[in-house]
C-alpha cells in the first residue's frame, strides 16, 4: 500500500499545477440533508476548506468537479476562492478534458480526489489522485494514493498538505510570498 511519504508520489505531486476535487463524500461526509421545501444542506469541515485556500494561496489553480448542482456548492466554491467549478457534470472525464483545454496542461499536472464509480475515469487519468479512507473499495484500489480520513473529516487537508510539502510550500511561504512566486 502506498503511504504519503512514497517517494515516486513525491515525484507526481511536484508536477501537479490543479488540484480539483469531488464535493458529495469529499469535501463533505456525504450526508445529505434536505429541507421540507427541498433545499440542501451540506457540512463543510473548515480545516479541509484552509488547505484548499492555501493551494490558491501556493499558486496552485484549483476546481470542483460534482455531478450535483445545488446553491451549497457555488457558495463554498466562493468562499474557498475555487479557480473552477463545474457542477453538474454527469461525465467527469469530459469535464477533465475541459479543465486540460482550459489552462494548457496535461493529465500528469491533476491532481483529484473522489470516493466513488463516477470519480474512477478521472482517478484512472490524472497524474496524482487520492480517495478518502472511506471512498468504496474500486476507488481506492484506482487511487495513488488513501487519506487517512474519511470525506469532510479531514481527508482534503491532507491531500492539500501532501500536494504543498512536497512542493517545499510552508505556511510561512504562502504568507510572505506573493502566489506568482510560489507556483506558476
Amino acid at each position: 500500500m502506498v503511504t504519503f511519504d512514497d517517494l515516486n508520489l513525491k515525484l507526481k505531486a511536484k508536477k501537479i499545477k490543479i488540484a480539483a476535487f469531488d464535493v458529495d463524500g469529499v469535501m463533505t461526509d456525504g450526508s445529505l440533508t434536505f429541507l421540507e421545501d427541498g433545499r440542501e444542506i451540506k457540512t463543510y469541515n473548515a480545516k479541509d476548506g484552509q488547505g484548499v485556500v492555501m493551494l490558491n494561496k501556493a499558486g496552485f489553480k484549483t476546481a470542483i468537479i460534482t455531478a450535483r448542482d445545488n446553491g451549497t456548492v457555488v457558495h463554498r466554491a466562493e468562499v474557498l476562492g475555487i479557480t473552477r467549478l463545474f457542477k453538474g457534470q454527469k461525465n467527469k472525464l469530459k469535464t477533465l478534458d475541459e479543465l486540460c483545454a482550459e489552462f494548457g496542461v496535461s493529465y500528469d499536472e491533476i491532481a483529484y480526489m473522489g470516493d466513488d464509480y463516477p470519480d474512477l475515469c478521472v482517478i484512472e487519468r490524472v497524474g496524482l489522485s487520492c480517495a478518502p479512507n472511506d471512498a468504496i473499495d474500486e476507488i481506492k484500489e484506482a487511487a495513488s494514493v488513501v487519506s487517512n480520513y474519511g470525506g469532510g473529516k479531514g481527508a482534503v487537508r491532507e491531500f492539500c498538505n501532501f500536494i504543498l510539502k512536497a512542493n517545499n510550500i510552508t505556511w510561512n511561504d504562502i504568507v510572505q510570498n506573493s502566489a506568482d512566486t510560489l507556483k506558476q
